[in-house]
């Protein structure tokens, strides 16, 4: 997707957490919240030249066969050490196969490939990042004391953390969020503006969530539906990212302020800043998607990711708005379970609940 301009650059770490960073923090704060942000801002300033190529692709992905189970399970990772430098992808420490290297980071990053790319696989019929069975290339260790994890187009780097605010980045749903906007750039892509673009971060989170769940073998109703447990610093007072379960809640500190989430469209924040709020409206789909794996119950992975799934391969429009969305989970439960289906109904009353008929 737009490979030439690297387009699709997606950091973990919000920029609304960073501004407030940058306002409160000491001077080498401040200047590690402005490098980070001046640093996303550079990426994306090419966003509006790139946006009619990744549609092709983007098409391309989607006429392919969405939901054939793949014919073969065909993973190659390869992690690669940054040796706390920007330059990507690094020193190649691990190919697929290899043993381990004893870097703890390395290890966790090339097993957690593995999760993802099982997931995608075993659950949804899908090889790889890309459905073809792209190669899953990971850096760690990427710049020292980086506070942050994106995803650029091509493959996964990981920051270290400054051991303050943020201890580490290798963790499950953050890594399952980065990989699966792999995921949205090719299978149709959503465009990072407004609610569509909050809708391509409530997916990766969705899907973060799913994969920590899967690994633990955790149902809906025993998850905390955190994004990024864990990764804040021993002072910081909050226990992640973001909370699908309770948008707002995720953390209130005194130096990186009050979780700003909403969870309902009478909260919908508009702003100019963060290309239209994307990290902060996707906490209304997220809490959908939250209400609708609930009140199915059993496992979130299962039905209601199905559902989401699904929509994601087949709604085939970039600007889609939060009501688009909720129209295509409510025909994706339709096709999947049936007019008349409790599945269909729940996924109608969990929209309705956040504010968005369905």
């Amino acid at each position: 997707m737009c490979g030439d301009c690297r387009d699709p650059f997606h950091c973990i770490v919000p920029p609304h957490m960073l501004r407030v960073l940058e306002m409160r923090g000491d001077a080498t704060q401040t200047e590690m919240a402005r490098a980070l942000l001046a640093q996303g801002q550079k990426v994306r300033a090419g966003r509006a030249a790139c946006t009619a190529a990744p549609m092709q692709r983007g098409v391309a992905a989607f006429e392919a066969p969405a939901f054939a189970a793949a014919p073969a399970r065909r993973m190659e990772r390869a992690v690669h050490d940054g040796d706390g430098k920007a330059a990507l992808p690094g020193r190649l420490v691990r190919a697929e196969g290899a043993p381990a290297t004893g870097d703890p980071a390395a290890d966790a990053a090339y097993d957690a490939a593995g999760l993802v790319h099982g997931f995608y696989f075993d659950q949804f019929g899908r090889d790889s990042i890309d459905g073809k069975g792209m190669k899953i290339v990971s850096t760690v260790h990427h710049r020292k004391k980086f506070n942050n994890a994106f995803w650029d187009g091509t493959q996964m780097a990981y920051g270290d953390g400054d051991g303050q605010i943020f201890s580490t980045f290798i963790e499950t749903s953050v890594i399952g969020h980065e990989m699966t906007h792999g995921v949205v750039q090719h299978s149709g892509g959503l465009e990072y503006q407004g609610q569509s673009g909050a809708l391509n971060e409530s997916f990766a989170d969705v899907f973060g969530a799913l994969i920590r769940q899967f690994s633990e073998g955790t149902p809906a109703c025993g998850s905390d539906w955190l994004i990024g447990k864990g990764i804040l610093g021993p002072e910081i007072e909050g226990e992640a990212l973001r909370s699908m379960k309770m948008p707002g809640t995720a953390y209130s500190d005194p130096l990186l302020g009050q979780d700003p989430q909403p969870w309902h469209m009478d909260l919908y924040v508009n702003t100019q800043e963060d290309n239209g709020g994307v990290h902060i409206n996707s906490g209304i789909p997220n809490h959908a998607f939250y209400l609708c794996a609930v009140l199915m119950g059993g496992n979130a992975w299962e039905a209601p990711g199905q559902i989401w799934y699904r929509t994601m391969q087949q709604l085939n429009n970039p600007f889609a708005s939060f009501a688009d969305w909720a129209t295509g989970t409510v025909e994706a439960a339709l096709a999947l379970h049936g007019v008349g289906s409790r599945e269909a109904n729940v996924v109608r009353r969990a929209w309705k609940l956040v504010g968005i008929p369905a």
